[in-house]
């Protein structure tokens, strides 16, 4: 039951510090869709995703009016088409593997267009030990599927705590991103596509959701979010020392998540599917004061960036955890706090005023959700140079026993001092400096980094 004052409390959470349920996310398993024929394979899918989730959005709405409560997206997370491509592309050769898998991905735009979500994840690969002739054609794929399609959101796994880093993919994928900021206007593209260490399999979140094996045949899964919130709490406690401080926000996370599950659990009983989790993550928008900068400097920063500011994001990422934790016991996703450069507008003023730079950021994600997010970098960056920005994110990753992941856009003919706007949530980034000392002797090498020894825990 929810109390008078709380119900009132949520409608200025929802009216004047910008609360919404980020994403309603339907996970659907597609491994029944497989065959030996493309195009059979091809209706399976249109016909699964159109049917599962038909209604999805309609449904999204009507709850949202219901309660009052805005649902900024409707999105749909498949079974990484890596995993069922296998068959119907097993006598073909490398190009027209290439091609079969574009064929997959226009698919799975049509099917989000007809049923009229946001955008559609899955588009993707899990490399972290090996990858298969199908993982290495659907990666190959990438730029020309973002090059064919709006909706399809990619992601590929390269490194988990117990299998260690795939440098082999690492590279690749550097390769993949720069080839994809060139097939794609503004590189938009790679807004669309995300590198991940240890890749959770229920996230609600673009561009890395996709539904995992071990989940079940449909699926609701739910992003909250409310840096706004959090915010005007933070500047309501100017003099209160940071355990206080760490406990109101903790309240605060607490409601916040109970009206993500009520929508959540909503949305999936009128559907007809289970519910699975609610990610506690806090998302910006570049809507002022929506802004997980704004946060930190709440607290006391002149600038996110100056020293103290991955004391206050862990301070934060922890205590939303905590809220979130007591609220629901169905946690899951990333559940953190994100730092997505072009969606946050307190980031990126911060990277105007020379606060903030990439290095910053890399020391940021050890505490919180996710990892290098959003981030444009100049057009001219070599793609050995992309590969080893994400293996020092997956790295990170890897030895902290943590989801990390790399989004970044080298926007071709930019360069440090101009700007690229991806519009909508996506936002307006500034290019951001890149260090110029080559790492592509190192990235050439190859292999496998070992797992930590902290993977040894049986």
């Amino acid at each position: 039951m929810f109390l008078p004052e709380e119900i009132i409390e949520t409608i200025r959470m929802i009216e004047y510090e910008n609360l919404d349920v980020r994403t309603t996310t339907l996970g659907i398993n597609l491994k029944d869709c497989i065959s030996e024929d493309l195009d059979t394979l091809k209706e399976n899918i249109y016909n699964k995703i159109t049917t599962i989730a038909e209604n999805l959005v309609e449904v999204a709405n009507r709850v949202s009016e219901k309660y009052g409560i805005p649902i900024v997206n409707k999105r749909i997370a498949v079974t990484p088409i890596s995993l069922i491509i296998g068959s119907a592309i097993r006598d073909l050769s490398r190009e027209e593997k290439i091609n079969a898998c574009v064929e997959i991905g226009k698919t799975l735009d049509k099917a989000a267009k007809k049923v009229r979500v946001d955008f559609i994840g899955g588009y993707s690969a899990l490399v972290h030990k090996g990858a298969t002739k199908e993982d290495k054609a659907l990666i190959d794929s990438i730029p020309y599927m973002m090059e064919k399609t709006e909706k399809v959101c990619s992601s590929v796994n390269v490194a988990t705590t117990k299998s260690g880093i795939n440098m082999n993919a690492v590279k690749r994928m550097g390769e993949i991103i720069k080839e994809t900021s060139l097939r794609t206007e503004n590189a938009i593209g790679c807004a669309k596509l995300v590198v991940f260490a240890n890749a959770p399999e229920d996230n609600p979140f673009m561009a890395g959701a996709f539904h995992g094996v071990g989940e079940g045949d449909a699926v609701l899964n739910v992003g909250v979010s409310g840096p706004g919130v959090v915010r005007a709490v933070v500047e309501k406690m100017p003099d209160a020392d940071l355990g206080t401080l760490s406990n109101e926000i903790k309240k605060t996370a607490f409601k916040i998540t109970r009206v993500g599950e009520l929508v959540g659990r909503e949305v999936a009983k009128e559907l007809g599917v289970e519910f699975g989790i609610v990610d506690l993550s806090l998302a910006p928008t570049p809507a002022r004061g929506d802004s997980i900068a704004n946060i930190l400097e709440a607290m006391g920063l002149e600038k996110c960036g100056a020293h103290g500011t991955t004391a206050a994001l862990a301070l934060l990422n922890d205590a939303v955890k905590k809220g979130g934790a007591m609220a629901t016991s169905y946690v899951g996703g990333l559940s953190g706090a994100f730092i997505p450069v072009s969606e946050d507008a307190g980031m990126v003023e911060a990277v105007e005023a020379g606060a903030l730079r990439i290095e910053k950021l890399e020391a940021m994600t050890c505490v919180c959700s996710v990892g290098l997010d959003m981030i444009a970098i100049p057009g001219k960056t070599p793609a050995s140079t992309i590969a080893a920005i994400i293996a020092d994110e997956m790295a990170i990753g890897v030895i902290n026993k943590k989801t990390t992941a790399v989004r970044i856009i080298p926007v071709p003919g930019k360069d440090v001092g101009d700007y690229v706007d991806f519009g909508g949530l996506l936002g307006k980034a500034p290019i951001m400096p890149v260090n110029e000392f080559s790492s592509e002797k190192f990235i050439n090498r190859g292999g496998r980094i070992p797992a930590p020894i902290q993977s040894l825990t049986n």
